[in-house]
């Protein structure tokens, strides 16, 4: 069984970067997801410990001091970092500029999804899930979504 600091990538895309002990996470590592995001950890046994989640963007979840997004302090993290955008210029996502979406879907944080099939792609594309009730709902209530009418360029004469 594997023993010793190493790398272990999973099949679900997630790797695994740290110490291992008969074949299990064990002592300080780090599960790297495909989306950008990692989970570092004290692992005993195989089990996480003590941990921290850190989104892609580098903004820590701290479940006992968590502020953003909290409903007072609507900015996107990047916008806390970097300051808000000239006034005219809308961010309207934390990724600047936000990916475009295709036709009927909705960007859902880690992907698009399509209503029609009920399926979440990630952003290449790449299955993800099968949305089951409350997260279709979800998304249609809360997320972006793909422009489903042509703008117009209006100017004045």
């Amino acid at each position: 069984r594997m023993e010793g600091y190493g790398y272990y990538a999973l099949p679900s895309g997630n790797e695994y970067r740290g110490w291992l002990w008969d074949g299990m996470f064990h002592g300080e590592g780090e599960l790297l997801l495909p989306t950008g995001g990692s989970y570092r950890a004290l692992w005993v046994r195989g089990v996480a410990r003590q941990g921290k989640y850190v989104f892609a963007d580098g903004l820590e979840f701290d479940e006992e001091k968590w502020r953003y997004c909290d409903g007072y302090d609507r900015r996107f993290y990047t916008e806390i970092c970097s300051g808000f955008k000239p006034p005219g210029i809308p961010q309207l996502t934390n990724l600047d500029p936000p990916k475009i979406i295709p036709e009927g879907c909705y960007d859902c944080g880690d992907g698009f999804y399509n209503p029609e099939t009920r399926i979440v792609v990630d952003y290449k594309h790449k299955f993800l899930r099968n949305a089951d009730d409350d997260e279709h709902e979800w998304i249609l209530r809360t997320c972006r979504k793909a422009w489903d009418m042509p703008t117009e360029n209006h100017e004045t004469e």
